[in-house]
């Protein structure tokens, strides 16, 4: 990422500033590809000023319950020789709506079915709606197939 010549990039203090993180949470942070500063002659960190929306997408995108893994994936399409385009983000945008209306139907799901499941006693792989709605399980052979995960 290209440093602004004027400033030589930002320094850890300028960054921590301006996204409210402490410099150990940055440091994080570049430990899983969210930002990679550049180091000037005297070895210290100088960050882009891109790298200040790039934390806090990556703090918002946190906040909405999603992986920081899965959040670096994301953000790994970023181009790295410039700061990202309102296109860039937009696809990233798109690609996380999709993950979180998923998540969304299967907490609706979860609410609509709760109910019924707090204190039922049932106990029944056949009938439950919430772990195994129509028996869905049974295809997959015998034993504990949600502890089995195959």
């Amino acid at each position: 990422m290209p440093l602004d010549p004027a400033r030589q990039g930002l320094t850890i203090g300028d960054l921590s500033e301006r996204t409210g993180l402490a410099p150990s949470a940055i440091r994080f942070y570049e430990t899983h590809g969210i930002v990679a500063p550049l180091r000037n002659a005297g070895g210290h960190r100088r960050y882009a000023r891109a790298d200040i929306r790039r934390l806090s997408f990556a703090m918002a995108a946190q906040k909405l319950g999603l992986p920081l893994a899965e959040i670096a994936g994301h953000m790994a399409g970023l181009p790295a020789d410039r700061a990202p385009s309102k296109a860039d983000w937009t696809r990233i945008g798109t690609e996380i709506r999709a993950l979180l209306d998923a998540r969304i139907d299967a907490l609706t799901r979860l609410r609509d079915n709760l109910d019924g499941c707090i204190g039922c006693g049932c106990l029944s792989m056949e009938t439950c709606t919430l772990w195994n709605p129509d028996d869905r399980l049974a295809t997959k052979g015998t034993g504990p197939r949600l502890v089995l995960r195959d």
